[in-house]
């Protein structure tokens, strides 16, 4: 089974992590695929998504299933066709996220040529956690120290360090 697990990732959190960790017990590979959104302003760049990624799956143990990083422009639809995807893969937080979410699948399965999501519920840990959070937390977090522990628990090491640095040359 081949999962394309898109997302902005910016940045990617301990809750990408888990799905993607959870995943790997019955996908022979996730494609992570970031979207850059034309309406959304990024902190990190594509590329730096990209690294942020592949340097925080490398310290988990992912079985065998083969784990590619990858971005796309335009309808994901598209991107899975391309990518003779088995399925998107989507992680929920909350009923909220269903209802957001169920539309798209309707429409990129449709579009994709019968390509089905499939839904991971988040871990209940990890379901307060969001790429927004993340970004509200750091941006404060670097200038006053308030915040830091905290944000320790979100996301992955690398990404705590990749944060720090972009909001200490923001915040100076």
């Amino acid at each position: 089974m081949i999962l394309i697990f898109p997302g902005s990732f910016d940045p990617v959190t301990n809750g990408h992590i888990d799905i993607a960790l959870r995943c790997a017990k019955f996908a022979d590979k996730i494609i992570f695929a970031i979207f850059e959104h034309p309406v959304k302003k990024s902190i990190f760049s594509v590329k730096e998504r990209l690294r942020l990624i592949e340097d925080a799956l490398r310290e988990t143990d992912l079985g065998d299933t083969i784990v590619e990083f990858d971005s796309f422009e335009g309808l994901l639809a598209e991107y899975v066709k391309q990518s003779n995807a088995t399925a998107i893969l989507r992680g929920l937080r909350s009923p909220a996220d269903f209802q957001a979410e169920l539309p798209y699948s309707i429409h990129n399965k449709a579009l994709s040529g019968g390509v089905d999501t499939i839904y991971l519920a988040s871990n209940p840990d990890l379901s307060h956690i969001s790429s927004s959070i993340v970004k509200e937390i750091a941006s404060h977090a670097f200038a006053t120290k308030f915040g830091e522990e905290a944000l320790k628990e979100l996301v992955p090491q690398n990404v705590f360090e990749a944060l720090r640095r972009r909001y200490s040359k923001l915040n100076s």
